[in-house]
């Protein structure tokens, strides 16, 4: 097949997402497949500039995602850049390593739909409902996965009798629409709070403010409407798995399969399976738990373009099912033609 890896992007999360499409290009490239290499910011990838990313045994994640004042400009580029390139028309489909903001809420999706150019991942409804944290918990709870107490804010909104009296420190305060634990902090108190909303403001103009569920947290990739294996994350510099931890070479352990009984890994399958489907989502998935000291797993959020590098969650999920990562590159692309046709 001919593809088009997506990456880069203008998001928070840009220099993730351009270790993911480097990765599945070489991985798609392993497999025999023609590899068109698209930063959706700046547009195609060729001669030196594709050769220095592909030769790189390990692209450098930075400890706090991009300057945000870059980011406008490069969201300017996005359209111009993919709409300048007449060779998208002449692909298969199109492999979406994108991350956060435009590449993962509906946007880039809804472009591709447009263009009648198939792609990877969930469609442009799923997409959205996913990215939107506050939306995905109304339709988490509908469907019947439990997910912690929540309020949104839109601005600095509430006051701290407000909050004391429906909810209990500490408190996870993060962006409602972004990934990779952007703007996600834990506050252990009302000054901490608004410190955090202020920092987290900087990402996105919706706060979430949600009870902390204490305990360890778990993950569950999904691979068409099958559940893969259930893994643990073990921050090791901080309670939580937060950006620093996720993209640092000692920032966590991620034990594949995790050590839980068979009745608590197929709860957490059924549950991760169940929220999936609650979002309307296709292809794949990651979704993510806590669970807590009763043994009670709480739904955290579901990503539908998690990271896809060989050492990101959702790989490590389908290998420790039995899926290498180019094989698991191969089937994304597989579901997403059948899909289409």
């Amino acid at each position: 097949m001919k593809i088009a890896v997506i990456f880069g992007g203008a998001s928070a999360e840009r220099d993730v997402s351009i270790a993911s499409g480097t990765q599945v290009l070489k991985a798609l490239k392993m497999k025999g497949h023609e590899v068109l290499a698209i930063d959706s910011a700046n547009g195609i990838v060729t001669g030196k500039e594709l050769d220095n990313l592909l030769n790189q045994e390990k692209l450098k994640i930075q400890k706090t995602p991009p300057d945000q004042k870059t980011l406008p400009r490069l969201k300017k580029q996005t359209a111009r850049a993919l709409t300048s390139i007449p060779e998208l028309h002449a692909v298969d489909l199109a492999f979406l390593t994108l991350h956060g903001g435009e590449g993962e809420d509906g946007t880039i999706q809804a472009f591709f739909d447009v263009l009648n150019i198939p792609y990877t991942g969930s469609s442009h409804k799923g997409s959205a409902l996913a990215m939107d944290k506050d939306l995905s918990k109304h339709l988490f709870r509908a469907a019947g996965v439990p997910t912690a107490d929540w309020v949104l804010l839109k601005s600095h909104e509430i006051t701290q009798t407000e909050l004391e009296a429906s909810f209990d420190y500490p408190l996870i305060v993060k962006a409602n629409k972004q990934g990779s634990s952007v703007g996600l902090y834990v506050a252990k108190s009302w000054e901490e709070v608004q410190h955090a909303i202020t920092n987290t403001l900087q990402f996105d103009d919706e706060v979430l403010i949600e009870s902390y569920i204490p305990g360890k947290e778990y993950t569950v990739g999904i691979l068409k409407n099958e559940a893969l294996a259930v893994g643990e994350i073990i921050p090791q510099n901080s309670d939580l798995f937060d950006y620093e931890s996720k993209y640092q070479a000692d920032g966590a352990q991620e034990v594949f399969p995790a050590a839980l009984s068979n009745e608590l890994t197929k709860e957490a399958q059924r549950l991760a399976l169940l929220a999936h489907q609650s979002l309307k989502l296709r292809d794949f998935s990651r979704v993510d738990f806590r669970l807590d000291e009763e043994g009670n797993f709480w739904c955290l959020e579901v990503n539908t373009l998690p990271g896809m590098t060989t050492r990101s969650l959702l790989p490590q999920s389908a290998s420790s099912t039995g899926i290498p990562f180019p094989d698991f590159c191969e089937r994304i692309c597989q579901v997403a033609i059948e899909r289409n046709q």
